[in-house]
């Protein structure tokens, strides 16, 4: 790290050494809302150099001493030519006007087509909340899941599941973060709604590879979505009514051109209508988007934003369940100099399972809470470099289990499980540096540490082994617990510290082609105790520690990168290697167990393929075609040469493997009034192990199953598409909307989300069952804004 940092000192010096230099910086804003523009490009064609606008708007370039045309662009904007004499350091901020009236507000994306090929960042991607609310999606509301979905590398985890995995990697790998704060559940009913509002959302960067080293905690991907920070110059609300759910955004100044706020709020109504049909189950969910944004001086901003989400499902005297997330965050933005941006963060982040079990008359919770503290800097050291340093340290409390009789009759004593505690911390520090005119080079490096705090009850083990092997039945069987020892809140059971170097290197073939290449390490410190194929309201997070190490993974990626008149494709090949990824025992228990690490092996996981990304830019007729072509496999050989291991030390198809992976997106502008949208996407079945032989035993009928997701079921694909009607008469009105007609599912594919095998007893034979969870679902939405 010494040696790097000396690096960069030197080419800051050589750099600022070439002649006499002065900055120009400044914030875009959106001149109808004030509202700061990520992502706008800053082009100084005589140099043929530039920059572009942070997460808050703000740019900064050094250049040499003289008089320059700048302009000033982005997607869905006008674009700014101004002329400036560049004979001191120059403030200039702007306000950009809007290219055209629409319903849908513009939320800038990073603009693709001409700057993606020179920069070295890959393997990420950039959608706008217009283009997330064009996209057809089941039962007609905009989703920001969904849409990620249909990127190349990027999977569901089926119909009715919640989460999405990334180049081959788990759900719980996926850092999500809403303004900073992390998300442990990015799901509204089981998957059928994302936790995020589009009406809210003003950035979402999705990186799978190439993870800048700011980012840590995870070791597939990153999601970074953040909110809009408010109206400042006007009061105005949005808001969208549907069959099964509405949502209402409310943004205006509380000081002109100084202070905003947002609120916004959604919630879904199904359940309302259950009585109707004498049905007693409720389904439902609600959340709320609030930000208060404020400009103390041209120096200093601050922003106070939270998300709180809930859901709500119960079964009529069977069970009854809640669960959700809470952020809040508290930020301040500081100018030192013209060079020198900072940002700082204080995140509480919050996310509650709570289940009571009628029948059993006991109710259950379980959570996970962090308090996380950021200080990150952005340094503009010249016009060909760009320096990114700071520190994270964030504080883990895990509640993995309280258990409370609901009754004095229920016979079941109230116990808790032992809560555990963690603090995790990092630095880290990046450089984005033009090499010459062809190369570009961005490189880092993040050193974090994880101590696993004390408890008041750690289970001992005959040489410290949780899991013993019985060599004469050929199973692993539980340890028995020889000792439990108790630690004070402030000592360290254990101590981790990994290095995770960054580096990404873009070669500029010409001006419309690059090559790319990308290397990450990541240390993930935290898992998902779960066996299931997707996260689950009832997961529990577990941190590492004496008997469960930090998952490593490390990923190499290529690519070819090339930009046509209205068209841009993007070619990847990815090989990711992860070690200690936590593999269950067969028939592990998970539910109320104080001593997970009895079930747990420790194995290996690698994922390698191929992206495509195809997309046209311009015309009426916008879009993309994604395809993917990937294999994940898991392996967890035995520890000795007696033990077996899983599935006898093999690899086997990780449960999200998918080998084919294709998705077609488009829009299309027919006129003022109508715009169509559509996507189809096709999918290899998702791995699963049947049996494929049974025998009587004492009566019992006992199935044997075969290799460990050596199977499949049958191939996933559906047809999407929808119509928008915008009425002309919104032109001359304060209050325009439009009606969004939409068919998820138009040819009624009847996708397997799972096949059991029973014995039907009319006919005494074996039969599969096939579980789909969509049919064709048509919905129709009203959007509208004044």
């Amino acid at each position: 790290m010494k040696k790097f940092f000396i690096f960069i000192f030197l080419c800051i010096n050589f750099a600022g050494s070439a002649q006499e230099k002065f900055t120009l910086s400044g914030t875009i804003s959106e001149i109808e809302s004030g509202e700061t523009l990520i992502g706008v490009n800053v082009i100084i064609p005589q140099l043929q150099t530039g920059a572009v606008t942070n997460q808050y708007g703000y740019y900064s370039i050094t250049l040499p001493k003289g008089v320059y045309e700048i302009t000033y662009s982005s997607i869905g904007f006008k674009t700014e030519k101004i002329t400036i004499s560049l004979t001191d350091n120059v403030k200039q901020d702007l306000a950009l006007r809007t290219d055209s009236e629409s319903l849908d507000e513009v939320i800038i994306e990073i603009d693709v087509e001409k700057l993606n090929i020179r920069n070295a960042q890959m393997s990420a991607n950039t959608l706008s909340a217009e283009t997330i609310k064009k996209i057809p999606v089941v039962l007609g509301e905009a989703d920001v899941i969904k849409s990620i979905t249909l990127l190349p590398g990027v999977t569901s985890a089926g119909e009715g599941a919640s989460g999405f995995n990334v180049r081959g990697g788990a759900a719980d790998q996926n850092l999500i973060l809403l303004d900073e704060a992390t998300l442990y559940n990015s799901s509204h009913l089981f998957g059928f709604f994302s936790v995020f509002n589009p009406d809210a959302i003003k950035d979402l960067t999705l990186y799978k590879g190439g993870i800048p080293a700011r980012y840590g905690g995870r070791i597939s991907s990153v999601l970074d979505i953040y909110q809009k920070d408010g109206n400042n110059q006007k009061y105005h609300a949005s808001g969208g009514i549907g069959l099964v759910a509405s949502r209402l955004l409310l943004e205006g100044p509380i000081k002109k051109d100084t202070a905003s706020i947002l609120l916004g709020g959604r919630s879904s109504y199904a359940h309302l209508f259950l009585p109707l049909f004498d049905n007693d189950n409720v389904a439902y969910f609600y959340d709320l988007n609030t930000k208060v944004s404020y400009k103390f001086n041209n120096n200093n901003r601050f922003f106070l934003s939270g998300y709180f989400g809930r859901d709500v499902f119960e079964i009529s005297d069977s069970f009854a369940n809640s669960f959700g997330n809470t952020t809040l965050n508290l930020r301040w933005n500081h100018l030192f100099s013209d060079q020198l941006f900072s940002n700082f963060s204080f995140i509480y982040s919050d996310y509650y399972y709570g289940l009571e079990l009628k029948f059993l008359e006991f109710d259950f919770d379980s959570g996970i809470q962090n308090l996380n503290l950021k200080y990150d800097f952005t340094h503009f050291a010249s016009d060909n470099i760009e320096l990114r340093y700071g520190l994270n340290s964030i504080y883990y409390k895990f509640n993995p289990g309280n258990v409370t009789p609901t009754s004095q009759e229920s016979g079941i004593n109230a116990f808790k499980l032992t809560d555990k505690f963690a603090w995790e911390n990092a630095i880290y520090g990046e450089a984005e540096i033009d090499v010459s005119e062809k190369i570009s080079v961005q490189a880092g490096l993040r050193f974090s540490t994880f101590n696993r705090l004390g408890q008041d009850e750690l289970f001992l083990y005959e040489n410290d082994n949780p899991i013993i092997f019985n060599q004469d039945l050929g199973i692993y069987q539980k340890a028995q617990q020889i000792d439990t020892i108790s630690f004070r809140k402030s000592e360290t059971i254990k101590f981790f510290a990994n290095l995770e170097p960054r580096v990404n290197i873009s070669y500029l073939l010409n001006e419309n082609s690059s090559v790319k290449a990308s290397y990450n390490r990541m240390a993930q410190y935290i898992h998902l105790i779960s066996n299931t194929t997707s996260p689950t309201p009832f997961d529990i997070y577990a941190p590492s520690g004496k008997y469960i190490e930090p998952q490593l993974a490390d990923q190499v990626a290529v690519g070819y990168f090339r930009n046509f008149e209205k068209y841009s494709l993007e070619i990847e090949s990815f090989y990711k290697k992860v070690k200690n990824r936590l593999d269950y025992v067969d028939d592990a228990d998970l539910i109320a167990n104080n001593s997970v690490e009895q079930i747990l092996l420790n194995g290996e996981a690698r994922a390698y393929g191929m992206e495509v990304l195809f997309r046209k830019n311009e015309g009426k007729l916008q879009g993309w075609i994604a395809y993917t072509l990937s294999k994940s496999e898991q392996r967890t050989p035995g520890r000795t040469a007696v033990e077996t291991g899983i599935n006898n030390g093999n690899w086997y198809n990780a449960p999200w493997d998918k080998t084919h992976d294709i998705s077609v997106t488009s829009q299309y502008e027919l006129s003022e009034k109508w715009s169509f949208g559509a996507n189809f996407i096709f999918q290899t079945g998702r791995p699963t192990t049947y049996p494929n032989g049974q025998y009587i035993y004492n009566g019992l009928v006992v199935p044997v199953y075969e290799a460990r997701n050596s199977s499949r079921l049958s191939a996933f694909h559906h047809l999407d598409i929808s119509a928008t009607l915008t009425p002309s008469s919104n032109k001359d009105r304060k209050w325009q909307g439009e009606w969004v007609f939409s068919v998820y599912n138009a040819y009624n594919r009847m996708n397997a989300a799972s096949i059991s095998f029973r014995q039907n007893t009319d006919i005494a034979r074996n039969e599969a069952v096939r579980l789909s969870i969509f049919g064709i679902i048509p919905a129709i939405t009203y959007n509208f804004k004044f």
